[in-house]
């Protein structure tokens, strides 16, 4: 059998599996959408897990209708089940991803009571790197109390945007608050998001086109301290490595688009323009908007 039959006979296995174990899980979660697997410790095969754990779980997002989270979920569980293999010392670990309401759930069990990464008070602390990604990626993360578990969250998005003209290679969400405090978040995620995503442009000028659409966000759609307005803002490298930064907001129109772009009115627009950034709004009435800016890669023209 060539190697590419033996591939194509793996993939076939593993979305089988996948979508078995969908079915399985489904019976026994009231009505959770999940997937499940404990995995024996084999140091021959250790290593392998990880890019099988991504195969499973894209089969398993797509089957749910939730394929726009696959790139974000994958990193996450990769990097926590990476995690578990090389920290912890118990013969299995299990790993369980479901979907409840409006969020997706995944969780790593290494049975390891001294636990698999530290708590989540240090993100940033020399042991703890990989908690970089998770706390980048994802809304909410925590340790179980036995610190035989970790978990980490993703927000369904409220609203998706129009799809990118090109195949998008790489992809990345951000929930942010209705309030202030998404501007600090928009650039501390964003930059290490950018960093992740291995984009060759301008990454620091993207990081301040993306602040200046959370700020537009934020000033005109947006309700102060209002915690239900949540909104959403995407990165997408595609294939002509463009940067493609969106953020969703819950307020379908934008009177003021062409004033803005021009600076007429508010100078937020005009500024992402000089950094390099095509800008476009997309109508999601009734339940939204998406104010959309594509970056080329190199050095912006500032």
């Amino acid at each position: 059998m060539t190697n590419t039959t033996t591939r194509i006979a793996e993939e076939k296995h593993t979305r089988h599996r996948a979508l078995a174990a969908v079915d399985e899980l489904e019976g026994r979660t009231e009505g959770h959408s999940a997937l499940g697997l404990s995995i024996m410790r084999d140091p021959a095969s250790n290593d392998l897990w990880p890019a099988r754990l991504r195969r499973i779980l894209r089969a398993g997002l797509t089957h749910w209708g939730s394929s726009d989270l696959v790139d974000t979920a994958q990193l996450l569980l990769t990097e926590l089940t990476t995690n578990a293999f090389r920290h912890a010392y118990a013969p299995t670990v299990g790993i369980r991803v479901y979907r409840q309401d409006t969020r997706l759930r995944i969780e790593v069990t290494d049975g390891s009571p001294q636990g698999p990464l530290p708590g989540p008070t240090g993100p940033y602390e020399e042991h703890g790197r990989g908690l970089i990604l998770v706390d980048a990626m994802a809304d909410s993360w925590g340790v179980s109390g036995d610190r035989t578990k970790v978990w980490c969250t993703i927000t369904l998005p409220a609203g998706l945007p129009e799809m990118v003209p090109a195949p998008v290679r790489h992809e990345a969400t951000l929930r942010l608050p209705g309030d202030v405090t998404a501007l600090n978040m928009a650039r501390i995620k964003g930059r290490t998001l950018l960093a992740l995503l291995h984009w060759s442009g301008d990454q620091r000028a993207a990081v301040d086109v993306l602040y200046v659409l959370v700020r537009n966000a934020l000033e005109h759609a947006i309700t102060p301290g209002d915690g239900g307005d949540a909104f959403h803002a995407w990165l997408r490298i595609t294939d002509a490595d463009e940067l493609v930064i969106d953020v969703w907001d819950p307020e379908p129109d934008f009177p003021d688009y062409e004033k803005a772009i021009e600076g007429v009115q508010g100078r937020g627009l005009r500024l992402a323009q000089g950094l390099g950034a095509e800008i476009r709004w997309l109508p999601d009435a009734p339940y939204g908007k998406t104010v959309r800016a594509i970056l080329q890669p190199g050095s912006a023209d500032l």
